[in-house]
């Protein structure tokens, strides 16, 4: 019942995630939620994020960041990661990370998707065919809608605990 909404792998955070081995594995392309995913709601990239994009380009992925958010949050969040971006992406629709892999040259056999929500992330990667990435929110402080769409979250998750790989 709410298969498609489970992630394809769950992760403590991001920065958790071993994308050398993802990369071994085929993966070419990283599309990235920004907010709650790399740093909390409305903040800049920080050194961790910085890092993480510059080890990534060392690994040999493309990224692109995926947002609903403006295009003037989306481009100061990448003023240091260089990263291709997409803004007022529509997630869960499909459009926005089929522009993303077109932007990065990838398909759905060699793309992933990193996000911190199920019902926009998640099930928009699952719904384009991508694997999915689950992340916890770096950062418990949300807009109301959000905060409402965490209670729903848990429940999918409590329900799908034993399908769903986790990692920490």
């Amino acid at each position: 019942m709410f298969k498609i909404f489970y992630p394809s792998v769950y992760y403590k955070s991001t920065y958790d995630v071993d994308f050398q081995e993802y990369y071994d594995r085929g993966f070419r392309g990283i599309i990235f939620d920004v907010d709650n995913t790399l740093v909390p709601h409305g903040a800049d990239a920080d050194d961790k994020a910085e890092a993480l994009f510059a080890r990534l380009k060392e690994i040999g992925f493309d990224t692109c960041l995926t947002s609903n958010n403006k295009e003037e949050r989306v481009k100061r969040f990448n003023k240091n990661i260089h990263s291709h971006y997409i803004y007022k992406a529509h997630k869960p629709a499909k459009s926005g990370y089929r522009k993303a892999m077109k932007k990065m040259g990838t398909d759905t056999s060699n793309t992933m998707f990193v996000g911190d929500q199920l019902f926009t992330d998640v099930f928009g990667a699952n719904m384009t065919g991508l694997y999915s990435v689950l992340v916890e929110p770096i950062h418990p402080k949300e807009e109301i809608q959000i905060v409402l769409k965490r209670y729903l979250e848990k429940i999918v998750l409590f329900v799908g605990r034993n399908k769903i790989d986790k990692r920490f």
